[in-house]
């Protein structure tokens, strides 16, 4: 052991120190931590972070620690976050990846109106049939600049309803347009009408809804405080409380929290009029 150790230039203390010195009070407290968050993370299937683990921690077994020395004994496991999106089996080849670059980056907080728009769909039912709602939203107010409903979730849909934000906002100069890579933002035609004007498309990663979450979350409001509530006979039916919600509701008068709880139309009159305009 004695030449073990001179060759590979350690201390013989520093080696019967390792292997048999007992392990601190920390370390067996981490270790019975590890477990405990462990089994709760297996026993949720995997669908809670951090912070309802620390919660559960403390609720059912006493233990109250930090968000923080959770997620770092987490880490330590290699526990990895729960995917809310169905793989896909369908590859894609790397080349093409810098046609849809993400330029934004998560900055979902910009500093004065028509920077940065953002767009998504989601399907909505009226009289057993599905429409698609197009939504076009500015990242500075979070307002519902444009709709559109369409039975035909296509690139003309697209179009339709970025030329009546595009016209509605004065034909602004300097604008970014983020989205998902579904086939109506790659479009030949939506893209060359970017290109047009000077537009500059920005692309969400594969895989990552989160990318553009302000569309998601008004997604999520839109059913919950409104479609989800009714039944739809027709298409003017649906249309008429989607107009309802958007223009009448969301972009008037809910508050919201990103915001100081202002709504969209205040934020930007509080805007301008700063401005002076």
């Amino acid at each position: 052991m004695k030449t073990l150790c001179r060759v590979l230039n350690v201390n013989r203390s520093t080696y019967y120190k390792h292997f048999y010195s007992l392990p601190s009070s920390r370390t067996i407290e981490n270790q019975n931590i590890k477990q405990m968050i462990l089994h709760i993370y297996a026993e949720y299937d995997k669908r809670i972070d951090a912070y309802k683990i620390t919660y559960i921690l403390g609720r059912d077994y006493g233990i109250y620690i930090s968000v923080g020395r959770v997620y770092r004994l987490m880490r330590s496991m290699q526990l990895p976050p729960m995917s809310t999106v169905k793989p896909k089996s369908i590859s894609h080849p790397k080349e093409l990846s810098g046609c849809y670059a993400d330029h934004l980056h998560q900055d979902f907080h910009q500093k004065t109106p028509n920077l940065v728009w953002t767009s998504d769909f989601t399907y909505l039912k009226a009289g057993g049939k599905w429409y698609s709602l197009c939504i076009i939203m500015d990242l500075f107010s979070r307002k519902i600049i444009s709709w559109n409903i369409s039975s035909r979730p296509n690139a003309d849909l697209v179009i339709q309803t970025f030329q009546k934000a595009y016209h509605a906002r004065n034909r602004p100069t300097g604008l970014m347009f983020h989205s998902d890579r579904g086939s109506q933002y790659t479009a030949f035609a939506f893209r060359k009408l970017l290109d047009e004007l000077n537009v500059v498309q920005s692309f969400s990663k594969k895989g990552y809804p989160f990318n553009n979450a302000c569309c998601e979350c008004f997604f999520k409001y839109l059913k919950k405080e409104e479609t989800n509530r009714r039944n739809f006979r027709t298409y003017r039916d649906l249309y008429h409380s989607g107009f309802q919600y958007i223009e009448g509701f969301y972009n008037s008068r809910r508050p919201h929290g990103s915001l100081g709880y202002l709504t969209p139309d205040e934020m930007e009159i509080t805007f301008w009029d700063r401005q002076g305009i």
